[in-house]
């Protein structure tokens, strides 16, 4: 007895085979009326975003044979660089996985969650950290008024989970974080998309061997160094020191694109004010107008001049969170404009950032905490950074 299946999978009875005009029906054993199979699809990945995978995979994450690899998709525009690391980590002998994640779902999370939802800590992701031996971080862009809405505390409440799992990553896995451009962050950046795309793949494909080796020889020369002193006009001038502290150089390894060079304050000697002009972003919100000022390693005045409730909250996050973590220059010269979005503008060339929150272990720095926030401030028109007392960056240009 047929099962009253063509060879499309179509239903179809007795009845209607018998109504079928013979022209119409076929055997599918009979080689002559099986259609020839479709024409292959040409690949449809740009070959730049295989270049890019292969940097990351091959150059920044280093993945060996059967590690296991969290590719965390952030946004539906990254899936033609996740196509191309995944294949690039299936080549390489390792098990691949991809994570879907969107700032628009999160924002339905925050709009309609109660508050234990809005606090939750996603368990699969904390999962992943514990089993990936590599995380790469594809990161799409969003609106930056997508969370206009959203209350600061709640707002609050979800960085501090979002930053709980953050901490994992860096303690359990290789990571890096990749910004992908699309024709959201075009528009925050204010530019065209195919200039953005432009100005990141040539900030990813730059010989990142060769500047390293350049930016370590400057990294020596600031080791053993003492204090650092930040001025640029009226209301930036802060000093600190980094006593017993080392000097990293970011080379592709954890950030694409990347060039930096960072240390970590000590906290209790913080004295002084730092105003930034760009506006920071933080969680899906833009804060403007910055001041900072610390007295004796404690903070004496915050305030912005647009979202300063969700700043008190973020400085409320923990005990870390109004200490600083990281002080670095930007070294990428590829990267030339503000884009509003942190992955790439702490890495222009002749800016500085100061993060709030956690520090980066290995570059001796102690404080902890769940945030890890990157505030950029540009010199290359006015100001300067003087270490032990002499020029480091004047205008814009390092000068070791």
């Amino acid at each position: 007895m047929g099962d009253g299946l063509d060879v499309h999978g179509v239903g179809l009875s007795p009845a209607d085979n018998r109504a079928t005009p013979a022209s119409m029906l076929y055997s599918r054993h009979d080689p002559a009326h099986i259609p020839p199979p479709p024409p292959a699809m040409p690949d449809a990945i740009d070959p730049r975003w295989r270049q890019v995978a292969d940097v990351l995979v091959g150059y920044s994450t280093r993945v060996q044979a059967r590690e296991r690899v969290m590719i965390a998709m952030v946004e539906a525009e990254t899936f033609p660089l996740a196509q191309a690391v995944y294949e690039a980590c299936v080549k390489a002998g390792a098990f691949p996985q991809v994570q879907f994640l969107s700032e628009t779902l999160r924002h339905s999370l925050l709009k309609y969650g109660e508050a234990a939802q809005q606090s939750w800590l996603p368990e699969i992701e904390a999962y992943g950290m514990e089993w990936a031996d590599v995380y790469i971080g594809l990161r799409g862009a969003s609106d930056v008024n997508l969370m206009s809405d959203i209350p600061a505390p709640v707002l609050a409440a979800n960085q501090r989970a979002q930053g709980d799992i953050s901490a994992m990553r860096w303690r359990k896995t290789r990571w890096c974080l990749v910004r992908v451009p699309n024709a959201a962050m075009a528009r925050n950046a204010g530019i065209d998309l195919c200039e953005l795309e432009r100005m990141f793949f040539a900030a990813c494909a730059m010989d990142y061997e060769a500047a390293a080796a350049r930016w370590r020889e400057a990294a020596r020369k600031l080791g053993g160094s003492r204090t650092v002193r930040i001025v640029a006009g009226a209301e930036t001038d802060l000093e600190f020191s980094v006593a017993g502290r080392k000097w990293l150089v970011c080379d592709g390894r954890i950030n694409l694109p990347d060039g930096e060079i960072l240390t970590a304050p000590v906290n209790s000697s913080l004295n002084g004010r730092v105003h930034f002009e760009a506006p920071g972003l933080f969680g899906g919100k833009l804060i403007a107008d910055i001041r900072l000022e610390w007295r004796a390693g404690a903070l004496t005045h915050a305030s912005a001049s647009s979202n300063e409730d969700f700043l008190r909250h973020i400085l409320e996050t923990d005990a870390g969170a109004s200490r600083l973590g990281e002080f670095a220059f930007g070294l990428n010269p590829h990267l030339n404009r503000f884009c509003n979005d942190i992955l790439y503008d702490e890495k222009i060339a002749g800016t500085i950032h100061l993060a709030l929150g956690r520090a980066y272990p290995d570059s001796g720095g102690e404080n902890q905490s769940s945030i890890h926030w990157d505030l950029v401030k540009d010199l290359r028109t006015e100001g300067a950074v003087y270490v032990d007392g002499a020029p480091a960056l004047a205008d814009g240009l390092m000068l070791i």
